[in-house]
C-alpha cells in the first residue's frame, strides 16, 4: 500500500475524484450552460437552468490602436484597487503614470451604496480632472448597458456591499466624483477583467502573428472567462431603440465562476457553509486562489482525524487556524523548509507525513488545472474559431493563481493540447502581456 493509494482512498471516501474531474464532461456541461445563458439568461441555482450570466458587452476589439490620447484607468480587483493614467503616443505606444494601489472597498466591512462609491472616489483624488474618459475594470458580475455602463448583479470574492447590487457603476461613480469637486467625466466605460484581458490579447497580435479570435481568462483571487460570440444571442434579440442596433458579434463575459453542474466534495460543501455567498459561485470556489487554501485545509484536518498523519503531526494540523494558497505554494516549492507554516509542522513528523500532505494538496492543484482547462476549451469551442493552424485562438491569461501555483500552468497546457488540438483539431495559443488589464481597460475607454 502506497501513500498515493491511501490518499486516493481518503479523497474518494469524501467525494473528491483524485484523478478527475473528467475534462470533456465539464466542457459538455459548460457548453450547455453557456448556450442556455445566451438564449434565456441565468436562472435558478436549484433548477436545470443556466447559472452563467453570459453577459453581452456590445463591443469588439478596436480595429486600430488609439494615438495621442490619455485615459484614466481603474482596476477594481478581488483584493486590490488600482488607479492610474495611460497615455497613447503618436505611434500608439503606451505609458503608465500616477499609479496607486490600495485595498478594495468592501473587503474589511459591509458598505452601503453611498459609502462604497465615496470610497472609490476618494481613492481617485490623485487623478482629479487629469483625463475626461475612464476605463473602469470592475471584476464582479454586472450587466453591461449598450452605452457602456455596468449594472452590478452581485459580488464574489467576499466583497461586502449588498446595497450596491443593482446600481449603475459609471453613473454612481460620476455622481460621487462631482460631489468631491471633479468635472463630470465625459465617458466611463465599464468592463470585466476578462474582457480587458481579451482586449489586451487583441493588442498582442503583432510581429506577423494573426489570430482568428480571442479569449480572456482570469484565474487569480477569483476566476472567469470571456470570448467573442458570433452567433445570435436570443435573449437580446427583442431589444429596440438601440443607437447602433444589435452587433453581429460581440465579446461575451461568461461569469464562469457561477457554473454549478459538477460534483462537489465533502470539503467543498463544508467550506461553502462558511462563505459569504453560500450556494453560489460553485466553480470559482473549486479552483480559484481565494478558496484553494481554505478548502484544502478542511481536507488536511479531515485527513488528520482519519489517521493519515502521525499522531504528533495530526495534532499540529488540527491547530491551524488559517491556510492560504501561498502556504500551499511555499510547501510545494520547498517542502523541507522549516520557516513555512506546513514545513515547520512536517519537520517534527515523518517522511510519510511529508508525502501525504504533498499528495493531498496536489490533488487540489490538479483539480484546478482540469477545471481551468475545461473553461478555456469551452470558450475556444464556443467561439467557432481556431480551425486553421496558422490562425489560432489567442488566449490571454491573467492572475497570480494561474502563473504562480505550483505545476498548474504546465498541466493545463497539456490538457488543452489534448482536448482541443489532438481531439478536436482546434488551435490555440496562450499568451501573456505586462499590465494587460490596465491596457485593455484603457483601449476600451477610447474605442
Amino acid at each position: 500500500m502506497t501513500i498515493v493509494q491511501t490518499v486516493n482512498a481518503f479523497l474518494g471516501r469524501h467525494g473528491f475524484a483524485y484523478g478527475g474531474p473528467d475534462i470533456n464532461t465539464i466542457i459538455d456541461g459548460l457548453l450547455w450552460d453557456m448556450q442556455q445563458g445566451l438564449d434565456k439568461g441565468a436562472g435558478s441555482f436549484t433548477a436545470m437552468e443556466a447559472t452563467e450570466d453570459m453577459i453581452p458587452t456590445w463591443g469588439l476589439p478596436p480595429s486600430s490602436v488609439p494615438v495621442n490620447k490619455t485615459v484614466m484607468v481603474i482596476d477594481a480587483g478581488g483584493t486590490n484597487f488600482r488607479s492610474c493614467l495611460v497615455h497613447f503616443d503618436a505611434e500608439g505606444k503606451t505609458s503608465i503614470s500616477d499609479l496607486e494601489k490600495c485595498a478594495m472597498p468592501g473587503i474589511e466591512k459591509e458598505l452601503n451604496k453611498k459609502d462604497f462609491f465615496e470610497a472609490i472616489a476618494k481613492n481617485l483624488d490623485h487623478l482629479k480632472n487629469k483625463a475626461d474618459c475612464i476605463g473602469f475594470c470592475f471584476s464582479y458580475a454586472m450587466k453591461i448597458t449598450p452605452e457602456g455602463d455596468g449594472q452590478v448583479l452581485g459580488f464574489s470574492k467576499e466583497i461586502k456591499a449588498k446595497e450596491v447590487v443593482g446600481s449603475l457603476v459609471g453613473r454612481s461613480l460620476c455622481d460621487a466624483l462631482v460631489e468631491r469637486g471633479w468635472n463630470r467625466p465625459k465617458k466611463v466605460i465599464l468592463l470585466n477583467d476578462t474582457a480587458a484581458a481579451l482586449l489586451a490579447g487583441a493588442a498582442h497580435a503583432s510581429g506577423g502573428r494573426r489570430y482568428s479570435s480571442y479569449v480572456g481568462l482570469i484565474l487569480g483571487t477569483g476566476m472567469n472567462a470571456a470570448y467573442i460570440e458570433s452567433g445570435k444571442i436570443k435573449k437580446i434579440e427583442g431589444m429596440t431603440g438601440l443607437k447602433n442596433g444589435i452587433p453581429e458579434s460581440q465579446i461575451v463575459v461568461c461569469e464562469t465562476g457561477k457554473f454549478n453542474k459538477l460534483p462537489r466534495s465533502h470539503f467543498d460543501l463544508e467550506f461553502d457553509k462558511t462563505a459569504n455567498t453560500p450556494g453560489l459561485y460553485v466553480m470559482e470556489k473549486m479552483c480559484s486562489g481565494a478558496y484553494l487554501g481554505p478548502v484544502s485545509l478542511i481536507a488536511l484536518k479531515e485527513a488528520a482525524k482519519d489517521g493519515l498523519f502521525s499522531q504528533s503531526t495530526a495534532a499540529e494540523i488540527l491547530k491551524i487556524q488559517k491556510f492560504e494558497l501561498k502556504d500551499m505554494d511555499q510547501f510545494f516549492y520547498g517542502p523541507f523548509k522549516t520557516d513555512t507554516l506546513l514545513g515547520s509542522i512536517m519537520a517534527k513528523g515523518t517522511q510519510d507525513d511529508y508525502d501525504t500532505a504533498y499528495a493531498l494538496l496536489d490533488a487540489f492543484v490538479e483539480r484546478s488545472a482540469r477545471i481551468t482547462a475545461s473553461i478555456i476549451a469551452a470558450s475556444v469551442i464556443k467561439s467557432g474559431k481556431g480551425t486553421q493552424p496558422s490562425l489560432p485562438v489567442c488566449v490571454l491569461c491573467e492572475g497570480t493563481t494561474f502563473y504562480k501555483t505550483h505545476n498548474l500552468q504546465e498541466r493545463l497546457r497539456g490538457y488543452l493540447n489534448t482536448v482541443l488540438t489532438e481531439q478536436r483539431k482546434l488551435y490555440f495559443e496562450i499568451v501573456s502581456l505586462d499590465n494587460a488589464i490596465t491596457l485593455g481597460a484603457a483601449a476600451a475607454a477610447l474605442s
